[in-house]
């Protein structure tokens, strides 16, 4: 009979466990709804308010010749009915890529996080300044089309000046246009946007512009797209040199992309040198901005595995209330996990009207409040401050605190259920279980016996 109520306590301790798992589940399930949902619209809602990710590739030139040929035609003979061909002088015009001799490229990235709902964005303003050099390596004059590519929608250019070599302004006329296969529909054809002027070329001048301008973008910034390089000549560039300083020193680059030829911290920012005598690939250069700690995808991660330290806290609470000679009713276990649900919930609604430290500090004074304020009406102070205080901070607070540090929760968790249960051998090493576990159970002392009523003699 012991036995089978013992193992009724412990069932109904499993099925309050498995309760407040689901309302967990159910919990941070919303949250990640809240998160991953919003995350594509607010993306959206960023990039039309600060810029989307920034890619600037290089320009492009080519040299227009014309040429006499020998141009033969069809005409017919209306009295024989024939066909013949008439041959005469024509011009047709070519037009061929100008080799880009010379790249250098200055660009500062100025990070600033914004935040827009459970998430926060890394924004940044950019201040770009570019260098370039073109040469008509042929032995014929050419008149040159340079064309600076631009973003065709969503980014805005402040102070945008192309210069010649001794300083003087050029004027540019800024076209937008549909590139890509001429039979495909045009809403599926990219627009591609450029600032372009035209300037004629001796046999083998050189000409030189500076480009210079200020932006905004989010998230990312790269020099040259993915599969096109660093130069318009098939991925080819002579003479490169790229410098990007920052204001933020957690420099990351995306998977791909060329790794800088020298790098250091600068004050409280970076600086990184891209150079080249001579590189030909389709790799790009970028940078990936750092973010900041996003509310809801923590708050969601912390109520997913909240389980799991509920059960290290019944499990220590448990044992050491039972070796002790001392034990709850599953009813009180029952509340003090919804103590412990207190702070989850509280947590992730707070977050949307406050930083991420207050609201955790803030949830977490309540969940302990709760849980010594109601541990000690069952098993005084002491122990309530002692044991259940202090294994709810560890368990809780604690277990919580380790998802800040990124990329080391999983051994941190590790490693405190490790200590976890050394302790807890030391603890209860001398402990005599099978007296503890032949014992009843006991809520706590038991209130003394009522004395019985006095009755009266019968009268004779």
């Amino acid at each position: 009979m012991l036995f089978a109520a013992r193992m009724r306590r412990l069932l109904a301790i499993g099925f309050i466990w498995l309760c407040c798992a689901g309302a967990w589940a159910i919990l941070a399930s919303t949250l990640a709804v809240r998160s991953g949902a919003a995350s594509g619209e607010l993306s959206r809602e960023v990039h039309a308010l600060w810029g989307p990710p920034l890619v600037q590739t290089p320009p492009s030139a080519a040299g227009r010749e014309r040429h006499r040929v020998r141009v033969k035609e069809q005409k017919f003979d209306e009295a024989t009915k024939r066909y013949f061909e008439v041959e005469r002088d024509g011009e047709v015009s070519t037009e061929r890529p100008l080799a880009l001799e010379r790249t250098e490229v200055d660009a500062h990235l100025g990070l600033e996080h914004r935040r827009k709902g459970l998430l926060w964005f890394p924004t940044y303003a950019v201040e770009f300044k570019g260098g370039y050099a073109f040469r008509n390596d042929t032995a014929e004059p050419r008149t040159a089309r340079i064309a600076f590519p631009l973003e065709a929608a969503g980014v805005t250019y402040d102070g945008f000046a192309v210069t010649g070599e001794d300083g003087s302004p050029i004027a540019v006329a800024f076209e937008e246009r549909r590139e890509g296969r001429e039979d495909l529909p045009e809403s599926l054809r990219p627009r591609r946007a450029h600032a372009a002027f035209e300037r004629k070329l001796a046999p083998g001048e050189r000409l030189a512009f500076t480009v210079a301008y200020k932006a905004r973008g989010t998230e990312r910034w790269a020099y040259g797209a993915d599969g096109e390089g660093l130069g318009p000549e098939k991925g080819r560039a002579r003479n490169f040199r790229l410098t990007v300083t920052t204001d933020f020193d957690e420099v990351d680059f995306p998977a791909g992309s060329l790794s800088p030829s020298e790098h250091a911290r600068q004050g409280g920012g970076w600086r990184g040198t891209w150079k080249f005598e001579q590189i030909v690939g389709t790799k790009a250069i970028g940078l990936v901005l750092p973010e900041r700690l996003n509310p809801g995808p923590l708050a969601a991660k912390l109520t997913f595995f909240a389980p799991v330290s509920l059960l290290f806290f019944f499990f220590v609470t448990g044992m050491l209330l039972a070796a002790r000679g001392r034990s709850i009713h599953p009813m009180s276990y029952f509340l003090l996990a919804c103590a412990f649900f207190a702070f989850h919930l509280l947590f992730a609604y707070l977050i949307d009207h406050a930083s991420v430290a207050p609201s955790f500090v803030a949830a977490s004074v309540v969940s302990v409040a709760l849980v010594v304020s109601y541990a000690r009406l069952l098993v005084g102070w002491r122990t309530a401050l002692l044991q259940v205080g202090l294994s709810q901070l560890v368990y809780l607070v604690l277990f919580s605190v380790t998802f800040f540090w990124k990329g080391y929760t999983g051994l941190a968790i590790t490693v405190g259920a490790i200590l976890t249960l050394f302790v807890m051998m030391q603890l209860t090493g001398r402990t005599d279980w099978e007296r503890v576990l032949a014992r009843v159970p006991s809520s706590g002392p038991l209130p003394p016996p009522i004395p019985p009523r006095a009755t009266q003699a019968p009268s004779v």
